[in-house]
């Protein structure tokens, strides 16, 4: 069956692979590179013993021996990303090896594809299935995010691991950044690693037609200076392809609002989801660190005890995202739903 619109352009069908997206694994890497050729070898082996590193508080002295390297050696896409990955560990792991006592300088996507090609080969008998893919494939994020429970105990993530997430841009602990010496001589602002640079997340909301607050919109779009340029260019081409929301709103009480709205819920269930882990893992973790810490955990971060890793208030940004989704969903009449 065919959608009764047309198009506004031609627009080529949506390649998962000219963006470096797996059909199966999506915005992750499947089967990453282990190793960086010989030339990169001061890097991976830093890497490689950064826990200990960290723990001994020798990480500096590692860091600030590391040769100078030319990253005009690395040859292709999965070397690129091992790279940006472990110098990003290593930046993080030397700015915060002290904890707050910071120094100053250092050295679901294939059903997502298929939704969008259906939507511009105007063919509502694929659009439908796929949508009901990507439902699917929103709930199994939220299923799979569970499993952090499982792994991640809430006082170890407060107290050790976050701070390593933490950035210097909107970060009281750093409020003037990071000098990079011989990259520039002025301090040099960058955020921790969020949810918010989620390149499915920014995809879903674009495919779904969803629009944040001002305030929340400006902060996501800054998170994608943050994704691989790849995958930015992704979501970028998600908002040029004809509005899947429109093309629902204007269907009248039917499969496709159905469907739609289905998509719109399973995204705002998966952000109330996220809410509550971090009501855990971040504010009663904080409650209870203030109230009575473990002997054997250090002082939890005290700059960024209402704050996200990517430097929001973190409650107040992610429920206003959330409340921003559930207002996409649509009535059968076509007007929107107010949030509750």
């Amino acid at each position: 069956m065919e959608i009764g619109r047309q198009t506004p352009k031609i627009i080529p069908p949506l390649c998962l692979g000219r963006f470096h997206i797996s059909e199966d694994y999506g915005f992750l890497l499947p089967n990453p590179l282990k190793e960086l050729p010989d030339h990169y070898r001061p890097w991976m082996e830093i890497a490689s013993n950064l826990p200990q590193l960290i723990q001994s508080h020798q990480l500096h002295a590692h860091v600030n021996q590391m040769p100078l390297l030319d990253v005009q050696f690395l040859q292709g896409y999965k070397e690129q990303r091992l790279a940006h990955l472990v110098l990003s560990a290593i930046a993080m792991g030397y700015v915060w090896q002290e904890g707050e006592t910071q120094p100053k300088e250092t050295p679901g996507n294939q059903a997502l594809a298929q939704a969008v090609n259906a939507l511009l080969q105007s063919n509502q008998d694929d659009l439908l299935h796929a949508l009901q893919r990507l439902r699917l494939s929103i709930q199994g994020i939220t299923r799979v995010l569970g499993q952090m429970h499982d792994y991640v105990d809430p006082d170890i993530f407060y107290a050790v691991i976050r701070i390593f997430l933490s950035g210097w841009q909107d970060n009281p602990a750093m409020p003037s950044g990071l000098i990079y010496e011989g990259v520039s001589s002025s301090p040099l602002k960058y955020s921790g690693g969020s949810a918010a640079q989620s390149s499915v997340l920014h995809a879903l909301d674009e495919f779904l037609g969803i629009q944040h607050s001002k305030e929340s919109a400006a902060f996501l779009y800054r998170m994608r200076d943050y994704m691989p340029p790849s995958h930015k260019a992704f979501i970028e081409e998600i908002s040029s392809v004809p509005s899947l929301r429109e093309l629902a709103e204007n269907s009248g009480p039917g499969q496709c609002l159905t469907s739609y709205n289905q998509c719109v819920e399973a995204l705002a269930e998966l952000r109330s989801y996220h809410i509550a882990m971090v009501t855990r893992y971040l504010i009663i973790a904080a409650s209870k660190a203030r109230s009575q810490r473990p002997n054997h955990l250090p002082g939890p971060p005290k700059a960024l005890e209402a704050r996200g890793t990517g430097g929001t208030s973190v409650l107040s940004f992610l429920k206003s995202v959330r409340d921003k989704t559930l207002a996409a969903i649509l009535k059968p009449s076509g007007a929107m739903q107010s949030p509750p």
